[in-house]
């Protein structure tokens, strides 16, 4: 039962500590847990690196999840894959986390609360201009907001807000949803069903992390590559006139 009530709200509203103006609600609780298993387990599993072709399996398993993360992100990137890298990476892998981790009893993904979800697109949508002007300079890529006229101007600001608003509302959305659908069905169905339904949620907290990581760096390398492309049409022209 215990388990039901708190699927049943927001992981916000369960206040779990309260003294003067520190507030430690289960969304902050389990964000920490997810912090510390990632940061622990980092450190244990990197702290026994070895270049041998013998390695441990663990160190297998990081490779493995490590190439396939550059290889998604050169997939939509051409250069400067390890610059993206760290930040895409982690990304992935708390959201994936904060999803798996449902199997655990009484725990709720952070990643149901509009909080969390709103918190991970800021970053983002402060991470595509910050990669963005790095990359091309800040003049260069403020004149992409004028392109093709100044008038598209105020519609690439509100496309900025409003990719950053679905990025939150998409993973929250998806994965509230599936806790609310989880808890009914622990209420008034028999065992074997809500078992199904979980192991199809933790398939879908996955594909939810990868699709926030891979729209990520689409929005990083449109911000890096568009002013390239044009340089490169404009360029092919003039080449094929020689």
């Amino acid at each position: 039962m215990e388990v039901v009530a708190i699927n049943q709200i927001s992981p916000d509203q369960v206040i779990l500590f309260s003294w003067w103006f520190v507030t430690i609600s289960a969304t902050l609780l389990y964000t920490w847990l997810v912090m510390g298993v990632l940061v622990i387990g980092s450190i244990l599993i990197t702290g026994n690196l070895s270049s041998d072709p013998i390695m441990t399996r663990w160190q297998s398993v990081l490779e493995v999840l490590v190439e396939t993360i550059r290889s998604e992100i050169g997939d939509v990137v051409k250069d400067g894959v390890d610059t993206y890298f760290p930040f895409i990476g982690t990304l992935f892998l708390f959201i994936l986390f904060s999803n798996l981790f449902t199997f655990i009893p009484g725990y709720v993904a952070p990643t149901s609360s509009l909080t969390t979800t709103s918190a991970l697109a800021i970053m983002v949508f402060f991470a595509v201009p910050i990669y963005g002007i790095s990359k091309q300079g800040i003049l260069e890529y403020l004149k992409e907001y004028f392109r093709p006229t100044f008038i598209f101007f105020p519609f690439h600001v509100m496309g900025e807000f409003s990719r950053t608003l679905a990025l939150a509302v998409r993973l929250f959305g998806n994965l509230m949803s599936h806790e609310k659908v989880i808890a009914i069905l622990l209420a008034v169905t028999p065992l074997l069903f809500p078992v199904v339904m979980q192991v199809l949620g933790l398939l879908i907290g996955i594909i939810q992390a990868y699709i926030f990581a891979v729209l990520t760096i689409v929005y990083i390398a449109s911000a890096t590559q568009s002013h390239e492309e044009a340089e490169h049409k404009t360029k092919e022209p003039n080449s094929t006139n020689r």
